[in-house]
Order: structure tokens, then sequence, then C-alpha cells
């Protein structure tokens, strides 16, 4: 009976990559303050040509160290997920994310530079949550039940509630991640499924089932009885050619009682 093996192990990816996506967006934000330069020119402003650069730039560009610290813990973690539970196409939904993302920002958003990272966070909020649920594998169920708990409150800012947040980034993201969760099926960790819950399963052709009759009762193969009544055969061979010999050997005591009564 195959048992598929198990398709989330733990590696170096897990934390490097995410770790490098945080210490890029870092060191340009250091870059900034060392040297006295804003990059906000180079993010999405849209319906522009120009603006179309930010598509790929404006996601490492951030307004301040407020903006920067609440966009990397979020970033850290729901990067680290996607390389854990999704590693096959993880730089596809990060790579992907980035452009897509952009792109949407750029066709809805307000006249505006629009930056930060969060169009992507956003990108795998949506993409580890819905995922997850589409693929019904209780882990990545699981999965989804903490993103929505640690993250849960990130659907508010997807809608205009702040005119200092890019809202339109955050729905573009929104509506990427789940494009990727129905679009991605492929080197998707699936339910495990043994033998016996196939389609073309054949309980006569499983050794094990042929074991149990009709009403579920153990009856052993032809080989194994054949095994059995040789080793009966050979056992009881083996005692008949013994010799058994008896010794009496009469109890001192009853002789001693016997000679006493007489």
């Amino acid at each position: 009976m195959n048992k598929p093996t198990d398709p989330f192990k733990f590696s170096i990816d897990v934390i490097l990559y995410p770790l490098l996506l945080v210490l890029l967006i870092w060191l340009v934000f250091s870059i900034e303050i060392r040297f006295g330069y804003r990059f906000n020119n180079f993010g999405i402003y849209p319906k522009t040509l120009k603006g179309l650069r930010g598509v790929i730039f404006s996601p490492f560009i951030h307004s301040g160290i407020k903006h920067l610290y609440s966009n990397t813990i979020p970033l850290f973690v729901l990067s680290s997920a996607l390389f854990y539970f999704y590693k096959e196409v993880a730089f596809k939904v990060i790579i992907y994310g980035i452009i897509i993302s952009g792109l949407i920002t750029w066709a809805i958003g307000r006249p505006s530079y629009h930056i930060g990272i969060s169009g992507l966070i956003y990108v795998l909020f949506s993409f580890n949550f819905f995922k997850g649920i589409f693929t019904r594998h209780y882990r990545l169920i699981a999965l989804s039940l903490l993103v929505i708990f640690l993250y849960g409150s990130m659907f508010v800012y997807a809608f205009p509630i702040d005119e200092k947040v890019s809202w339109e980034g955050h729905t573009a993201g929104l509506i990427t991640g789940f494009i990727f969760a129905l679009f991605f099926r492929k080197k998707i960790a699936k339910v495990a499924k043994y033998d016996w819950q196939q389609e073309q399963y054949n309980a006569q052709d499983d050794e094990f089932m042929q074991h149990f009759d009709a009403s579920g009762n153990f009856v052993p193969t032809e080989i194994e009885a054949e095994k059995e009544n040789v080793a009966l055969t050979e056992t009881s061979a083996t005692l008949s050619n013994q010799n058994i010999r008896y010794i009496f050997k009469e109890n001192k005591e009853n002789a001693e009682d016997k000679d006493n009564d007489l």
C-alpha cells in the first residue's frame, strides 16, 4: 500500500529568500537616508507612461521608517509561509505578483505616487489564504486559518478608509493573489490518497484484502495454508522420532510411612 511522501520539508530557502527580500527594502531606505535622496518619483503613477516604471521599483520604496517597519514583519512571515508550503511556485507568485498587482494599481489608482511593498504583501496574504481553502489539504487549511487570524484585519485596508493609504495597491494585491490561487494548480500539495482510495482500486488484487472473505472473516491464502500444513507435518514428524523415557522413583517418605504401619 503506497503512501505519498510528505511534500512539506524545511530548507534554508524558507528563511533565506524572505530575509533577502526584507534586507533589500531596508537597504533601499538606508541609501535614501544616507545620501538624502528620495525615490518616491520612481513609484507607480497611474495612467502615465512614466508611472509604469513604478511597477518594478515601487515595492522597494517606502515613505518612512514607520511605513517600512509595518511592512517588514508581514512580508517575512507570509513569504516564509509561501516558501515552506508552496515552494514550487514561490518565485512565480512573488515576481508575477509584483508585476500584475502593480499593473492593476497603475490602471485603477488615484493620480498620486503609490509606493511600498504592501501590494506584494496582499498578494501573499490572499494567495496563502485562498489556496489553502481551495486545495482542501488539512495543513494548508490550517495555514489559511492562521493567516486570517494574524492578518485578517488587512481586508479593511483594501477599501478607501484612509486617504493616505494606497487602498488601490492593496485591492490589486488581493485580486492578484486570488487569481493565483485559482491558476496555480500543478506542483501544489494534494490530499494524500491510499491505494484503496483510488478509482481504479480492485480489492481482489489487493494482497491484504485477499486474507478476508465476503463476511470479513480472516482466511489464510493457499500459500500460507500450505506453509502452515508443512510446518505442522514437520513438527509431528519430529515428535514421533523422539524416544520418550519414563523413570519411576518412589517417594521415600511414603515408603517409610508404609513400614511404620506394618
